[in-house]
């Protein structure tokens, strides 16, 4: 039986060599009081990590980092936690990065956000994770690690998918993809 590839499938290779410095894991002195370290990992819908082919990006307001994803599928960025933010409707956005994943086999980009454990109220008021099902919620916060480190994995399919966005131009604005 042969197969035919699809377009995502062919994707590729990834130009790391491109995209990637050694400076853009940081975009904070790990030392400052405002760094968090965001510990992770990518993980494919068989549930095996995705090592050297893919790469994440994380941002809010003006800070930005990337990471390539090393050996297990591991990647880490420090970077300040962002604040709440106020939209325009006068709706507060909880504290939270944007989060991209590149990768060999994907036709784009996908996106998600990171939401963070210690901010309980600000995630029940905020008006995006309130659109994600309650049982799904959970794919979107960090877990806390020691001191001021998360964890947070990224599941691109399967049970555990974690859930991804269409991030709108207007507002920060999202949808599900759920």
């Amino acid at each position: 039986m042969n197969k035919v590839l699809t377009p995502s499938q062919t994707s590729g290779p990834l130009f790391g060599f491109a995209l990637m410095r050694e400076d853009l894991e940081c975009s904070v002195d790990p030392a400052t009081d405002a760094a968090v370290e965001v510990k992770g990992q990518l993980i494919d819908g068989q549930g095996k990590p995705i090592a050297f082919e893919a790469f994440v990006e994380f941002w809010s307001g003006k800070q930005s980092v990337r990471a390539r994803a090393l050996k297990e599928g591991r990647f880490r960025v420090v970077i300040a936690k962002p604040l709440q933010t106020q939209l325009p409707d006068g709706s507060i956005l909880a504290p939270h990065f944007n989060v991209a994943v590149f990768g060999r086999g994907l036709a784009r980009q996908v996106v998600t956000r990171m939401y963070f454990p210690d901010e309980p109220e600000a995630n029940a008021a905020d008006p995006i994770l309130a659109r994600v099902h309650p049982t799904r919620r959970a794919t979107l916060l960090a877990r806390p690690g020691n001191s001021r480190a998360l964890r947070f994995d990224i599941h691109l399919q399967g049970e555990d998918e974690t859930v991804f966005l269409k991030l709108g131009a207007e507002r920060g604005g999202s949808e599900t993809s759920d």
